[in-house]
């Protein structure tokens, strides 16, 4: 059984979300939030897989919420339902260390398919998407200096392949893209990923992007 908190300021938007994870086998909603501060200590309290966080909320926001549920180190994860597209709400939930996002109009399967993806373990938000979401906002950003990759300790443990591998995740590129550009299998490139996600801290497919962008590894496109 998949659990859910919900944390959104409009109750509308939080009984519509009731009331899909109710007509949904295998979701049970354990509560909701109407801020940010009490989506952080319903999380610590109820440890659900999945916290369904709205960015804008009074108070503490979406995106604090997220950076303090994700600091605690706890099971649940985070995917943020919003309004905005590709802008820098969405961009800042990411870095905060939600799992993905999606738009609150996404259709009722989307949600539910993007609820179980990251209660999985995996990243909501596709790669070529999340590309342009980081090309969109990264290039307003002061680059990092040439030197960054080379010092930055998170790639310290990179073995050559996975360092090429990381580099690929960050352009945005599948398993698929990667086991052809680099001449693997897939179920190597699978590994691989797996590895780099590890050394590199990053909780999934999203956090890479962003922690190759960081280290200067991939630079925005123009």
């Amino acid at each position: 059984m998949t659990t859910v908190l919900i944390a959104d300021d409009q109750p509308l938007q939080r009984l519509g979300f009731s009331m899909l994870l109710k007509g949904t086998a295998g979701m049970t909603c354990v509560g909701e939030a109407e801020h940010g501060a009490e989506a952080v200590r319903m999380a610590a309290e109820l440890r659900p897989d999945v916290v369904l966080m709205d960015i804008r909320m009074p108070g503490t926001d979406g995106i604090e919420a997220t950076r303090r549920i994700v600091a605690a180190g706890g099971r649940s994860r985070v995917l943020i339902v919003t309004t905005f597209d590709l802008d820098e709400y969405a961009y800042a939930g990411l870095r905060a260390g939600a799992s993905g996002f999606l738009l609150k109009d996404a259709r009722p399967e989307e949600l539910i398919a993007g609820i179980r993806a990251v209660a999985s373990g995996e990243a909501v938000v596709a790669p070529t998407l999340t590309r342009r979401l980081l090309d969109t906002y990264i290039h307003e950003s002061t680059p990092p200096p040439a030197t960054a990759a080379r010092s930055d300790p998170r790639l310290a443990s990179l073995s050559e392949r996975e360092h090429e591998v990381l580099v690929a995740i960050g352009r945005g590129w599948t398993n698929t893209e990667i086991a052809e550009r680099l001449v693997l299998t897939e179920s190597t490139v699978k590994k691989h990923v797996g590895r780099v996600l590890a050394k590199v801290g990053a909780r999934d497919r999203i956090q890479a992007v962003i922690v190759a962008y960081d280290a200067g590894l991939v630079r925005p496109q123009s």
